[in-house]
């Protein structure tokens, strides 16, 4: 028999970026979802008018907010526009959010630690951003957990898909040309297919679930940048003369964590789910690619 299902109404913002075209790939296998997609051009969500007045007579049961200033660098040299987008901006999307019974689903970030640990990081664990773009996001969940008690703040971490800038693309790029390629590997963290993380996010709205809260969603497992790009010509990559050559001391503008990996028994134990490891989602997005 076939299935009844309510129509469930989802806004994705910053629609033009990775994870929201993860979301428009995957539109069609939900025709119980009614999405809207829109991007920055159509709502700059740091303007409070803006945002008040696109949701005028419109009613989502669920605002999954993947706009954002994620550039790391150059939110050091211009940390208003970054705290504009990833903390203002939030503040008031969790206002009309609040103000329309909708529910929150936010995307944060594991920067929004400082590295210093050596194992995994918890949800309840003290954050301590290091960098301008960490700091933005953690304001950015403070305002959520300050105005909202009907949200979901979900951090991850080195995310990557077919889609967007990202570095799983530019090792992809870069190998084409055969160019030694210098990467760090003094920081370790996890990779995070985008695709998985709609995936969670489509599952919770499914089951429109109310165990709300902050949550970490990443792949399974812990890498060095180096070993991730390593593996990712391994799988992809035909140009067997690419030379990876490592390196301890990557300068960069923004200091970054140097252990940055998350803790999933919350988000698995909660929502009865597997987490994918890393690799074997990494060999996920190999059709893609032929």
């Amino acid at each position: 028999m076939k299935e009844n299902f309510k129509l469930i109404n989802v806004l994705v913002t910053g629609s033009n970026g990775q994870l929201g075209k993860c979301f428009q790939k995957i539109e069609k296998d939900y025709p119980f979802l009614n999405f809207c997609f829109i991007d920055s051009k159509e709502l700059n969500i740091s303007q409070e008018s803006q945002v008040q007045h696109f949701f005028k007579g419109k009613q989502f049961d669920f605002v999954i907010n993947c706009a954002a200033y994620t550039n790391v660098d150059k939110a050091e040299k211009e940390p208003e526009k970054a705290f504009l987008v990833n903390a203002e901006g939030v503040k008031n999307l969790a206002e009309v959010c609040k103000k329309n019974n909708s529910t929150l689903i936010h995307i944060s970030t594991d920067y929004v630690f400082d590295g210093e640990k050596q194992t995994p990081y918890t949800e309840n664990d003290v954050t301590n951003p290091i960098n301008v773009y960490g700091k933005s996001k953690r304001e950015g969940e403070k305002y959520i957990e300050k105005i909202l008690k009907k949200y979901f703040i979900i951090r991850t971490s080195w995310l990557y898909s077919e889609y967007g800038h990202n570095f799983f693309k530019t090792i992809l790029r870069k190998s084409e040309s055969e160019q030694q390629l210098s990467i760090i590997t003094s920081e370790k963290g996890t990779p995070t297919n985008a695709n998985d993380l709609v995936n969670f996010i489509i599952f919770i709205i499914k089951n429109q679930s109310k165990k709300y809260g902050i949550y970490h969603y990443s792949n399974l497992g812990e890498t060095t940048w180096y070993d991730f790009a390593k593996e990712i010509l391994r799988v992809f990559s035909k140009h067997d003369s690419v030379l990876l050559k490592k390196t301890d001391n990557y300068i960069t503008f923004a200091r970054r964590p140097r252990y940055s990996v998350l803790e999933k028994v919350k988000v698995k134990s909660t929502f009865d789910l597997s987490v994918p490891d890393w690799k074997n989602s990494l060999k996920s997005l190999y059709s893609v690619f032929q």
